[in-house]
């Protein structure tokens, strides 16, 4: 039975055997055709997540292989709508089921499309699309040098140099007597939008030290400029305005008082003539060789009367006390035992008092204190006359000596240490005023 064909078979059989035959011969090969093909694989495209400037989580499933194999799986984005492998991709492993991927070196403030992908043997499927916008990144800012200082106001600003990628919604300065001031300190509001700005600060006290940083904000980010630090200055009862120091625990004017009126607005009597001068017992003022062009360098030269006036110096200020001087040159390193000695004292204190210019014979200073003082010479109280401009300068101190004389300080070209004696009350000197 075994040796014989079909055709063999076919012809012992009777014609219903045979019809029989043919039908399952048919039915055999009816079967085998109805095996279905591969197709596309079938997915989904999950929200983004984990968002930030420049990257983000993305996810997909595969809920149907497509019934052959998924050797490559990922995702693809661009910002442009239905992106593909032709655009940025990034695999995400093989096979069916759920893959995840985190993309990078987006762009910030950016909406981006994403699908996911899946290739089997019929070619490459994707997912829905999905839409996501990055974060913006922080901006950046410097902060503009301060100018226009006065007692109560500066001026300062800043300049934005990258938006971060969104709109900057709100710029100014911030500014505290403390480092590092931020926008729970005193702060202005300067618009919005990017490059530089200008800022005034007011509201300021005089004679203080201010920190200040410039500042902008994006829709996620606030951020400071570098840190400058300005001092306010200090105004008289005229509007004349100092800066001013501060030398160990003092705080001092670094230039000679120029006001011709007392703190109370009464008038201080310019006097030229030298008569007139040397018989005064009351308050009286004048100008370096009676020129008023001196004033903006040295000051005003003054008698001791105008000094134990006790309103020449602005309020909340007065002028030194002969131990005050004495202080003040201790913490430049003067010894105790120098301080009350007549004549020239010390060692280098009268360098580091000094400015680095406009001392004649070779006499400028360091002026490591900050102190910079000027040789604006002196008016003799016994003739009145004006003597030794650019050679050296003079100082009244609040102390008496006796009743004819008040002490006070010098310093001359020629020296290095600090001048400390006793002189007529109807001299004319410079006054510097510390805070009280």
């Amino acid at each position: 039975m075994s040796g014989l064909n079909s055709n063999k078979m076919s012809g012992n059989l009777g014609i219903s055997s045979k019809l029989l035959l043919m039908s399952l011969l048919t039915g055999m090969a009816f079967f085998s055709s109805c095996k279905e093909d591969p197709t596309l694989a079938v997915l989904n495209t999950e929200p983004a997540s984990e968002i930030t400037v420049s990257t983000a989580k993305l996810e997909g499933v595969i809920t149907d292989d497509g019934g052959a194999t998924v050797t490559v799986r990922g995702f693809c984005w661009g910002s442009v709508t239905n992106p593909t492998v032709q655009d940025d991709f990034k695999p995400a492993g093989t096979g069916p089921g759920t893959f995840s991927a985190t993309i990078e070196n987006l762009q910030p403030n950016i909406q981006y499309y994403a699908r996911a992908y899946a290739e089997n043997s019929v070619g490459i499927a994707y997912g829905n699309e999905i839409v996501f916008v990055t974060s913006t990144a922080a901006p950046a800012v410097t902060t503009i040098a301060v100018t226009n200082i006065t007692a109560s106001m500066a001026v300062s600003g800043g300049n934005i140099t990258y938006d971060g990628g969104g709109s900057i919604t709100a710029r100014g300065v911030c500014w505290s007597t403390s480092p590092e001031p931020d926008l729970s300190d005193s702060f202005t509001s300067d618009g919005t939008g990017s490059a530089s700005f200008p800022s005034t600060m007011t509201n300021l006290t005089p004679a203080t030290t201010y920190f200040v940083r410039a500042y902008a904000k994006n829709s996620s980010w606030t951020v400071y400029g570098e840190q400058l630090s300005f001092t306010t200055k200090l105004a008289d009862a005229e509007g004349n305005l100092y800066n001013t120091v501060k030398i160990g625990n003092q705080v001092w004017m670094t230039e000679n008082l120029r006001v011709t009126k007392l703190n109370d607005n009464t008038l201080i009597p310019e006097v030229t003539d030298n008569t007139p001068w040397i018989g005064t017992t009351a308050p009286a003022y004048c100008w370096y060789n009676n020129d008023i062009t001196y004033k903006p360098t040295y000051g005003a030269l003054y008698n001791w009367y105008a000094v134990t006036s006790g309103k020449l110096c602005p309020t909340g200020w007065h002028v030194p006390t002969d131990n005050e001087f004495s202080t003040l040159e201790q913490s430049l390193g003067m010894a105790a035992d120098q301080l009350d000695l007549w004549g020239f004292r010390g060692t280098d204190q009268g360098t580091r008092l000094k400015n680095t210019t406009g001392w004649d014979d070779g006499g400028n200073g360091t002026n490591s204190s900050g102190f910079s003082a000027l040789p604006g010479g002196y008016r003799f109280g016994a003739d009145g006359e004006f003597y030794l401009l650019t050679t050296i300068t003079y100082w009244w101190t609040s102390s008496e000596h006796d009743a004819d004389r008040g002490w006070y300080r010098r310093l001359d070209s020629s020296s290095t240490a600090v001048y400390r004696a006793s002189t007529l009350k109807k001299g004319g000197k410079y006054v510097r005023c510390v805070k009280n």
